[in-house]
């Protein structure tokens, strides 16, 4: 910690918890989506009308979290283009970002129907929840060009550091999601049409505002001189062979953490149909946390862009340091809310005794998680800030690579509590993989005060 009245370079703890509570915010309003969808057809519709809102959401989750990478991406050139002062490439790295999405959008409507077709096969779901599932990604997939171009846009509002327009278009997607499942499927009796096509207009509706907010943040910027679209920048083939690069990287990266979760899940339902609906219980306790702790990675995302954009590795350092010392604080408040309040979050979450007793057996297992899974976040967004996507991809595979071999000899003996003891310790190794790469990548060197 810095002695009082000791002048330290960097942004100050305020700074970083006003960048992170709107994240934090947008991030617990997300799950609103499912919740509305799931009440309105809950109370209008039919059971097979429900189970096709719930295939069909997670179908979109899992087709929409592969391409988290237009966000990711665009933070790391926005920021260093910031940093270095570079208006124009802060303009090109949005552009381009926005070419990619609208290219990968056209890719997943000409595909939708072997998309879909593949889906279903994967799942087996009844013949009317299949044909309704069908139907409602038929319309939902029109939204796709807007979802992934608000993915390159909150990637540039967060490198620029402009994380309360996330927290506004977030809350007007969901508002606007609302009202639309209300007016389609409820009052119009639509039903999972009326969802489907609810949900692709409020996205369409709150890409305009983040383009919007984004036009009026660029033009202010524009004092460069160079013309506001950068065509010279544009058909540049090494920036676009970097901005492939980092973009692969981090999808593969996020492939590798998708397997990782997959396998825990998997593993958990060779233990019997308690084990896996208790240890899905606790993983909501882990995507709660992750809201909260996602808020100081993407905090420190721009800090840490812009400082190496502008050669200051004293502040990278300094951002660095104090982000972690929240992130590590309400990370441990997190696993304390989880140990002391756990057992009434169970209760509330299921009625089913043998899972509840279960998911309370390995309850420390989920705290112990949580107190431990801050590095791992923290060390991802000073990452994607300095744009180090190819050893995030390598440490990646290295954590993945480390968890199943240690799950293989810790399952076989300790059963679940192995699986779980695997799992943190896979949270652990992604931390630790990065954190080896920090000495190569970052100069021995810093500029000013360290």
């Amino acid at each position: 910690m810095e002695q009082a009245g000791e002048a330290v370079p960097g942004p100050g703890y305020r700074r970083i918890l006003q960048l992170a509570w709107p994240i934090m915010l947008a991030n617990c309003s997300t799950p609103l989506l499912g919740l509305s969808d799931t009440a309105v057809i809950g109370r209008s519709g039919t059971t097979a009308e429900l189970g096709a809102i719930a295939l069909g959401a997670l179908l979109f989750s899992f087709l929409y979290w592969g391409f988290g990478f237009l966000r990711m991406g665009t933070t790391g050139f926005a920021a260093r283009a910031d940093g270095e002062q570079d208006e124009a490439e802060v303009r090109a790295s949005i552009q381009r970002a926005l070419l990619l999405s609208l290219l990968l959008a056209s890719g997943l409507l000409l595909l939708q129907r072997p998309l879909i077709d593949l889906a279903l096969a994967l799942f087996g779901a009844s013949d009317s929840v299949e044909t309704l599932t069908a139907d409602y990604f038929a319309w939902r997939i029109w939204g796709a060009p807007a979802a992934l171009a608000l993915y390159a846009l909150m990637g540039l509002f967060i490198g620029l550091g402009q994380t309360r327009w996330i927290l506004l278009v977030q809350l007007s997607l969901n508002g606007l999601n609302i009202l639309l499942d209300i007016l389609f499927a409820g009052v119009l009796g639509w039903g999972v049409r009326g969802i489907a096509i609810g949900t692709a207009l409020a996205e369409w509706l709150a890409l305009l505002l983040a383009l919007m907010l984004a036009l009026r943040l660029l033009r202010a910027r524009h004092q460069d001189g160079a013309p506001f679209l950068v065509w010279s920048r544009l058909r540049d083939g090494r920036r676009w062979r970097q901005t492939l690069t980092a973009n692969g990287d981090i999808m593969l990266r996020t492939l590798l953490m998708l397997s990782a979760f997959a396998w825990f899940t998997n593993q958990g339902a060779r233990f019997g149909d308690v084990t896996l609906a208790a240890n899905h219980v606790l993983l909501q306790f882990i995507s709660f946390s992750a809201f909260f702790l996602d808020g100081y990675a993407h905090a420190v995302e721009p800090l840490v862009g812009r400082a190496l954009g502008g050669r200051r590795l004293d502040i990278l350092r300094a951002a660095a340091r104090r982000s972690t010392h929240l992130a590590a604080a309400t990370a441990m408040l997190l696993a304390l809310a989880v140990l002391l309040a756990g057992g009434l979050a169970i209760t509330g979450l299921t009625a089913i005794e043998a899972v509840r007793s279960e998911a309370e057996r390995y309850l420390p297992f989920a705290a112990a998680y949580v107190l431990l899974s801050f590095a791992a976040f923290q060390l991802d967004g000073i990452f994607i800030g300095a744009g180090w996507t190819r050893a995030m991809r390598n440490g990646s595979l290295a954590a993945v690579a480390a968890f199943l071999a240690t799950a293989m000899m810790l399952v076989p003996v300790l059963g679940n509590a192995g699986l779980w003891l695997a799992f943190i310790g896979y949270v652990v190794y992604r931390a630790l993989t990065l954190a080896a790469y920090l000495p190569i990548l970052l100069p021995q060197r810093a500029e000013g005060t360290a």
